[in-house]
């Protein structure tokens, strides 16, 4: 992955499939991506050759760290067999506990926080996941920095560095836990929900089938890039619940509840 992620600066097509390409879309065909930021701001990346980003009218530099570890992370992973989700992890005993839930549920901020529990950060918002062994799922360690709004920092201890973005309210950080950066097994699939209480439920077979039907554009990149189709489909969510234990983490969710919220969930992964 470190080889197909290399950048350059150059030319890059701004179609690729004779369609125009509107600002903030991506145009998916065979072993190529092509995504269009705000502007002529273009990001393309061909298997074998690594990522080309074309900085036209509009572009803004500080903002390509963004998209490269976003969607385009999500793209190289995608075409070259890896399954992204959309999921925030840590990682204790050789195996990945990972969160998921949609943008704004906290997944970032509750794993950073889990590293005052002794449980070092796997990986922040996107867990790319190596299906190749039959028997079991390999997540992959994060590559991207951890980002963290102002008022997360200051409740997961984390240390604060430099901001992300001129036009973006959140800063890069420091986990309090450390980091991983093994390859391991993933364990557990947390799905993450806010309700008056707090608990861990369980999912069985056919619940853990549809719960994983994830609408995040990280699972709409891989279907297009694998060609999944509907059979692929059910195949990907049948094998990914037979081989990983999945369940609801219920939270309050408040900041007066935030430390019993994180030590309920810790206590549980470290059992």
């Amino acid at each position: 992955m470190e080889r197909e992620t290399a950048i350059s600066i150059g030319d890059v097509p701004h179609s690729i499939n004779g369609e125009v390409l509107p600002e903030r879309e991506w145009q998916l065909e065979d072993d190529r991506f092509l995504m269009r930021a705000d502007g002529d701001h273009y990001f393309f990346y061909r298997k074998g050759y690594g990522v080309t980003i074309e900085r036209g009218a509009g572009a803004d530099p500080a903002t390509e760290p963004l998209w490269c570890n976003g969607s385009i992370y999500a793209a190289v992973a995608s075409i070259n067999g890896f399954l992204p989700i959309h999921a925030s992890a840590v990682a204790i005993n050789d195996e990945v506990y990972a969160f998921t839930g949609p943008s704004g549920a906290g997944k970032s901020t509750l794993a950073t926080a889990l590293g005052q529990h002794g449980l070092p950060l796997f990986a922040d918002d996107t867990l790319v996941l190596d299906l190749s062994e039959p028997d079991r799922v390999i997540a992959l360690p994060g590559h991207k920095r951890l980002k963290l709004a102002p008022d997360a920092i200051a409740l997961t201890g984390a240390r604060q560095e430099e901001k992300v973005g001129r036009d973006i309210d959140k800063f890069y950080a420091v986990p309090p836990g450390g980091v991983v950066t093994a390859p391991m097994p993933l364990t557990t699939l947390f799905f993450l929900e806010v309700g008056n209480e707090p608990g861990i439920v369980p999912l069985g077979g056919a619940e853990k089938f549809f719960r994983f039907q994830d609408t995040h554009y990280t699972a709409e990149i891989y279907a297009g890039a694998q060609a999944l189709g509907a059979g692929g489909a059910f195949d990907l969510f049948a094998r990914l619940a037979s081989q990983v234990d999945m369940a609801c983490f219920v939270r309050c969710r408040t900041r007066s509840t935030f430390d019993a919220d994180n030590e309920l969930i810790a206590e549980y992964i470290k059992r």
